[in-house]
């Protein structure tokens, strides 16, 4: 796993990255566009076991050439680190093992309060919210990342 700098550096110039919220059962996925400008919602994946999960995304990657994947780190708003932001650093370490892309973390904090806030602005009934919460997490986070990328 690779911090930011070193992703950066990783990544080459015209190259789409994978963005992921994770979560225990159900992982948002969002994309890029290769010149790193804007993220999209992709989907999201309902985690059975790691190798489906496995297998889902190694497909997106070959299906869509992404050159690099950002992780949520739900870091607490105090700067603290605490169980989901471990969980979320051994979901790194074990996909970072497992594809032959870099992998690197990016701070979420509030990136699903501010999906859900973005998704209100838009004229969306709760339950499509919430279905599409995740993967709009995961593009909240993946554009933070992409817009730290380009400076």
């Amino acid at each position: 796993m690779l911090d930011i700098e070193e992703f950066k550096k990783s990544i080459g110039k015209k190259s789409r990255l994978l963005g992921i919220d994770p979560g225990k059962n159900r992982v948002g996925i969002a994309i890029s566009d290769e010149n790193k400008v804007v993220s999209t919602p992709l989907k999201t994946i309902l985690k059975k076991n790691n190798s489906n999960f496995l297998n889902e995304i190694k497909e997106i990657i070959l299906e869509n050439n992404v050159k690099g994947i950002i992780i949520g780190h739900p870091i607490n708003m105090d700067g603290s680190t605490g169980p989901s932001a471990q969980s979320a650093k051994d979901f790194a370490t074990f996909l970072s093992k497992n594809v032959s892309i870099p992998v690197s973390m990016w701070d979420e904090r509030l990136s699903s309060q501010g999906a859900f806030n973005l998704s209100s602005n838009l004229d969306i009934n709760v339950s499509k919210k919430v279905d599409k919460l995740d993967e709009n997490a995961a593009s909240f986070i993946l554009q933070g990342a992409i817009d730290y990328i380009r400076r």
